[in-house]
């Protein structure tokens, strides 16, 4: 199918977004006492969330995992308060108490991160359930990494989802390291959509860099589960740039495979489309540019004048 011109502008826009605000982070982590925890990176496989969240609907819901910052921001995320939750101050989109790695924004339809490998299936399939259940007209995509697709959750989500013929989508980025553990050294499948058979349901393989295949893909899974044909598990080959975390040295992963793998460029593969289709002049790309870089350093500085909770607050937003 042509994807229209607006979601190829929106797609570029997001993965431009992504990348610089994760470029910052990146300068970030590396001054001494400036970003708390750890930090987990999505960079080189911005396009998953780009693509598969411009094939969603607002009311649509996604639950995501600790690389989710690509996802957050092309489902309409404010990067001022993502980066001041990040930074643990007030302002943050969590008052502060989750950091990075375990967000909530439910006001865009983004319930909750986990850190927890293989936790989101399950989650998803209950909001897939209620969703059914209420006779709403949206749908759930839970995005998890190949490392989660070995799991007995993810199995167990994935049969149940089909059984019930819930209205969910499994996106799975396989960037070919569970942690630090490479692809054929946790699974003997080639590819984690075929796992799909077994429950009964399509197993789609896109290139997890291409963000209008990704984005054509996700339309056809959600048209289907929206039609009552139940759940998709779309496979998204890509490649993580960085380490496990920012602390990560990445010794394990060979640095002509790094190599191979930045010239498969996600941003620069779609920018680089549009303009020699001539959907975008270099003058509008360097409008858009500037727009993203202002977006990321006006959020750094809201994070960085923001004040941090104070200690009584840990006591609220609690359930008892």
């Amino acid at each position: 199918m042509t994807v229209p011109k607006g979601k190829l502008l929106e797609m570029l826009h997001f993965l431009l977004l992504s990348r610089r605000f994760e470029e910052a982070l990146t300068e970030l982590c590396q001054i001494e006492g400036k970003i708390p925890g750890m930090m987990i990176l999505c960079t080189g496989q911005e396009a998953v969330g780009a693509g598969v969240v411009a094939a969603l609907r607002p009311e649509d819901v996604i639950i995501t995992n600790h690389r989710s910052h690509a996802h957050l921001l092309a489902k309409g995320a404010d990067p001022k308060a993502l980066m001041a939750e990040i930074y643990g101050k007030r302002t943050g989109c969590n008052k502060g108490k989750s950091g990075t790695l375990h967000l909530a924004l439910p006001e865009i339809g983004a319930p909750c991160t986990s850190t927890v490998v293989g936790a989101g299936p399950p989650i998803a399939v209950g909001r897939a359930f209620a969703q059914q259940y209420r006779n709403e007209p949206a749908v759930t995509v839970c995005f998890t990494g190949d490392g989660a697709s070995d799991e007995g959750s993810f199995h167990e989500a994935l049969n149940l989802a089909s059984l019930w013929r819930l209205p969910a989508i499994f996106v799975c980025e396989n960037n070919l390291y569970a942690g630090a553990q490479r692809l054929e050294e946790h699974t003997r499948v080639e590819n984690i959509a075929d796992r799909a058979a077994g429950y009964g349901m399509p197993g789609v393989v896109v290139d997890g860099n291409d963000a209008p295949a990704l984005y054509t893909a996700t339309l056809d899974a959600r048209a289907r589960a929206a039609a009552g044909d139940g759940p998709t598990l779309i496979e998204c080959k890509t490649y993580r740039w960085r380490g496990h975390g920012e602390s990560d040295p990445q010794l394990y992963q060979p640095k002509e495979e790094i190599a191979a793998w930045r010239a498969l460029c996600p941003v620069a593969r779609l920018r680089d489309a549009m303009r020699a289709q001539g959907l975008i002049s270099a003058e509008e790309l360097s409008a858009m540019e500037t727009k993203v870089n202002a977006l990321v350093r006006e959020a750094i500085r809201f994070a960085e004048e923001s004040p941090y909770p104070e200690p009584l607050e840990a006591l609220e937003d609690l359930y008892a």
